[in-house]
């Protein structure tokens, strides 16, 4: 009977042993108590703000928990120093010109610590370093700042319905809005114009390109373009020499001595001259009389109509 009774404490104890060590390693995993057990060092940062912060809250790198916040202390006047666990295993990808940001795990979660960035040329984080931080804006302030916006919003909303400013008078002022649509139709004329313009000017060029064309001998013949560039220079000199003409006579004029200038200044010799030109005029009159009444004579009639049958013949 002892024997029996002893065998059952014996069970007991083995179960409750097993017991113990299964409820220790499930603590040890789901808490992930093991990391108490690694080497550590201890770095720090000062924030003028915490946000919420506590001590044991995770410290993050590259997305991996590197470590937990050891403790949190007020410092100077108003600041606050938080002291991090970091294992030195994560030590050497942590450069000494890092910085740490408080963030959150997900949109409500806990807060945590984010280290990141640092360049290649500086040293490795060592035992007791200050890294220097980030503050980011808190749920609080971001929603002050909402607040201010929906009310800057509500604020342009009341101007611009009461007709403030040029967003406001476009809007409630119609006779604006009428020039505004009238000016955007000008502008669409003038980009149809444009158009035009620009299809012009591809078929004028099309003109240049094609052969037998003025236009396309002018860019592409070589000799036309020396013709008409003799051409060219020929009506130029052409026009010096009727300029040197203009000026001579222009100073023939102005010499009263010379026979323009006689013309020209003379009013007794222009007088003369333009009777003399009216008596050729009527001399010439009366021996076109005469020349007349003696085609009609009796002597010269016979004459003049054999004149006339041989030119008659010669143009048959």
């Amino acid at each position: 009977m002892g024997d029996t009774i002893n065998r059952r404490g014996i069970y007991v104890g083995i179960f409750i042993a097993i017991g113990i060590a299964f409820l220790v390693g499930g603590i040890l995993t789901i808490g992930n108590l093991h990391s108490t057990f690694q080497k550590k060092i201890s770095v720090s940062t000062i924030f003028g703000d915490v946000n919420g912060l506590q001590s044991g809250n995770n410290i993050w790198f590259s997305g991996v928990k590197i470590g937990t916040v050891k403790k949190i202390e007020f410092y100077g006047k108003s600041q606050v120093k938080v002291i991090l666990n970091i294992n030195t295993e994560s030590q050497k990808y942590i450069r000494r010109d890092a910085k740490v940001k408080i963030s959150t795990d997900g949109l409500i979660g806990n807060k945590i610590l984010v280290i990141y960035g640092g360049s290649d040329t500086a040293r490795m984080v060592e035992e007791g370093d200050v890294l220097a931080n980030e503050l980011m804006l808190s749920t609080e302030d971001m929603m002050n700042t909402f607040q201010q916006n929906n009310l800057n919003v509500l604020k342009l909303t009341k101007k611009i319905s009461d007709g403030e400013g040029s967003i406001g008078k476009l809007i409630n002022n119609d006779d604006l809005y009428n020039k505004l649509a009238a000016t955007a139709n000008s502008l669409q004329k003038a980009s149809a114009n444009a158009q035009v313009l620009t299809a012009s000017l591809s078929q004028f060029s099309a003109q240049l390109n094609r052969k037998g064309t003025l236009a396309n001998d002018l860019v592409t013949d070589s000799v036309t373009f020396v013709r008409l560039k003799n051409s060219v220079f020929a009506l130029q000199r052409t026009m010096d020499s009727v300029n040197v003409f203009v000026n001579d006579l222009k100073q023939a004029g102005s010499n009263p001595n010379s026979p323009v200038g006689v013309l020209l200044r003379d009013e007794k010799a222009g007088t003369e001259l333009k009777n003399t030109i009216s008596n050729l005029e009527k001399g010439s009159e009366k021996l076109d009389k005469n020349l007349e009444a003696l085609q009609h004579s009796f002597l010269m009639r016979r004459y003049f109509k054999k004149q006339a049958k041989k030119a008659e013949k010669e143009k048959n």
